[in-house]
């Protein structure tokens, strides 16, 4: 299976094909819009050339039609579609919640009340932490009674998921959870970035129809206001738009068909469940509500779906999914429709029980980490190491994927949390609090000197109710750490901009209190200002590593010392050499430590590394993989260091080190 760089090199060179045949669709257009030009011309002054003239043979007319008509004819039409579909492709640069808003989606509260809606953030942030990416902004279009999702954006980091409110009702958690995953796996392919510039590009083709559809309607007033010659050019122009449309749905279904038996097969890999993954599907032909979806762009949107959104003539032409049988056939050959529909009424009768014993579950599990978290033998959490088996390439290799492995533990980790904290997570003011309760001192002293450096920077506010959640974030071991400041991320994204730059404010006040940065305040305050302050643009993702050598060289002697015990004084020295060595040789760069090693050096260089090619970014990874397990063993500094580039870099890691005590990891 082609890993997750390939998977994005494959998209970009998919957006290359997007243009070829982008131009193919524009010269048919051209010339469909020259024949309505030249026949307009020839009806306003045929007369007269005929006239002058021998009759005509057959197409004759048209030849009498001067150059000139047609070459400007074309390049306003050309240059019409091109201007359409620039301005789109920029409309849509703010990424996933632009395309969301677009069909009049709305973002679901993270401290929702609904229990349908609570349940499919549940699903969105297991899905998340298994695959070591934010977690998306979820979102449901609520007037749209079809069972569908899409997931859209430029990035991961400003991936969103969206389902419809038929979604909600008709699927049991587990068929939610399939389709979920289905959605990932655009996100971690790539497919999300190709789809967004094909919803803008493809406006082009289809605006002159629009034109078209526009002068009709013009049409429709008095007697007195009609005009037969703009009527009659109403109606050609939408025939026109016909021809784009036919062309924009082809392209479409080139491009996507395929693409839904990958991520099907990704979601069963994701779930360890085809039969929730098939039984979604059967739901989309058994349930009377269809997948349909009303909104007037379903027509843009319907190769980011995940079913069929629109209705088709010649659908085995112009499909842009596969035939549900076929997909449930190859994700599970053996699935019997009437069983598991028998199945599906049981489980969702023991729906209920399960819910009333999940509350216990939850606190005892909290319960259980707290005792182990904070009886711990006091050593220094970043030095906790786990052994590992891979070799470079087969560590980069887990970038963008996950499994039931990883999803038990996303599972097993948010049931931990306090119940307390978790709500407070989930509005932006509780999550803010929570950011900089996780980054407090378990010491008291070094705390109280955390909280006073937050009052001297004017945060009052932030320090009461950071320190009153104190105790609930203490409770959480260092492995569990990032993935929680994830959660507190999602409810922050979306909030005001004064709020979001209040708490880099409040983090880089506690960071800095005792003058010294540790390489997990690095990674949280890198971490935070990426995700709540992104770049205003992507990146184009075209250099070389060859040139950034000097960062990966500095990225490299990071890891190389985080990774080195302290207290191996003697031969701390030689154990960095040994680490730098591994990762240059595995990148083909030259060995050297950095001179300075600086916050602001290693994030300056993360910025730079951004943009580099998927293949590029793999040569990378397998070098920082191969630095941090030189020895065989991964410590926790190092596998925070590599989610952080991940997370910068846009190469989502699954958890590291899940099987870690969390009773030797007391900070």
């Amino acid at each position: 299976m082609a890993t997750f760089f390939e998977r994005q090199e494959t998209a970009r060179r998919n957006t290359r094909l997007l243009v070829l045949l982008y131009a193919a669709a524009v010269i048919g257009v051209v010339i469909a819009v020259d024949l309505v030009v030249a026949t307009a011309y020839l009806w306003a002054v045929g007369d007269r050339l005929r006239a002058d003239a021998r009759p005509p043979e057959f197409g004759g007319l048209y030849r009498l039609v001067p150059a000139a008509v047609y070459v400007w004819g074309a390049v306003a039409t050309a240059a019409t579609i091109l201007a359409v579909s620039v301005w789109n492709v920029a409309k849509l640069a703010q990424g996933g919640r632009k395309v969301a808003e677009l069909v009049g989606a709305r973002r679901v509260r993270p401290d929702t009340a609904d229990p349908l809606e609570r349940r499919y953030l549940n699903v969105v942030e297991e899905m998340a932490i298994a695959a070591g990416m934010r977690v998306p902004a979820a979102y449901v279009m609520d007037g749209e009674p079809g069972i569908n999702a899409f997931a859209a954006g430029y990035t991961v980091s400003d991936a969103v998921v969206a389902v419809t409110r038929g979604a909600l009702e008709h699927l049991d958690r587990d068929e939610l959870q399939g389709v979920i995953g289905h959605e990932f796996s655009h996100i971690l392919n790539g497919d999300m970035r190709l789809d967004i510039r094909m919803l803008g590009v493809l406006a082009g083709i289809v605006f002159v129809g629009s034109v078209g559809e526009f002068l009709l309607r013009a049409q429709r007033g008095d007697g007195r206001s009609r005009s037969g010659p703009l009527l009659v050019v109403g109606l050609a122009l939408l025939v026109v738009g016909y021809v784009g449309l036919f062309f924009a749905r082809l392209i479409k279904a080139a491009v996507a068909r395929q693409r839904e038996f990958l991520a099907d097969a990704a979601s069963v890999q994701f779930t360890r469940n085809p039969e929730a993954v098939a039984g979604a599907l059967d739901r989309l032909r058994s349930e009377p509500v269809g997948t349909l979806i009303r909104d007037r762009h379903a027509e843009e949107l319907s190769h980011m779906f995940f079913a069929e959104a629109v209705a088709l003539w010649f659908e085995r032409l112009f499909a842009t999914h596969p035939p549900i049988e076929e997909r449930i056939r190859r994700v599970y050959p053996h699935f019997e429709p009437r069983l598991y529909r028998e199945k599906r009424a049981r489980r969702a009768q023991a729906f209920a029980q399960a819910q009333a014993l999940a509350g216990e579950r939850r606190e005892a599990a909290a319960a259980l980490l707290a005792e182990a978290t904070l009886s711990g033998v006091g050593r220094r959490a970043g030095d906790a190491a786990s052994a590992w088996g891979r070799s470079a390439g087969a560590a980069a290799a887990l970038v963008g994927t996950t499994d039931g492995a990883t999803l038990d533990y996303a599972r097993r980790l948010l049931a931990a949390l306090p119940q307390e904290l978790k709500a407070r997570m989930r509005t932006p003011h509780g999550a803010r609090a929570a950011l900089v309760a996780l980054a407090l001192a378990l010491r008291e002293d070094a705390r109280r000197g955390q909280l006073a450096a937050l009052r001297a920077a004017g945060l009052e506010a932030i320090a009461e109710e950071a320190e009153a959640i104190a105790p609930l974030a203490a409770r959480i071991g260092p492995p569990s750490r990032l993935p929680a400041i994830d959660l507190a991320l999602a409810a922050l994204k979306g909030a005001p901009e004064d709020l979001r730059r209040d708490a880099v404010r409040a983090l880089e006040a506690v960071v800095h209190a005792d003058q010294r940065v540790s390489v997990h305040e690095f990674v949280v305050l890198t971490l935070v200002r990426a995700q709540l302050f992104p770049p205003p643009k992507p990146v184009a993702g075209d250099q070389r590593l060859a040139d950034l050598a000097p960062q990966a060289a500095l990225l490299v002697s990071l890891v190389a010392h985080a990774g080195t015990r302290q207290d191996a004084i003697g031969a701390r020295a030689e154990a960095v050499a040994a680490a730098i060595s591994a990762g240059a040789a595995e990148m083909g760069i030259e060995a050297k430590t950095a001179g300075a090693l600086t916050p602001e050096g290693a994030a300056a260089a993360l910025e730079a590394l951004r943009e580099l090619a998927p293949l590029q970014k793999a040569i990378l990874v397998r070098g920082l993989f191969a630095t941090a397990t030189y020895d065989g063993r991964i410590r926790l500094a190092e596998a925070e260091l590599l989610r952080l580039v991940g997370a910068v870099l846009d190469c989502p890691l699954p958890p590291l080190l899940e099987t870690l005590d969390p009773a030797t990891l007391a900070p």
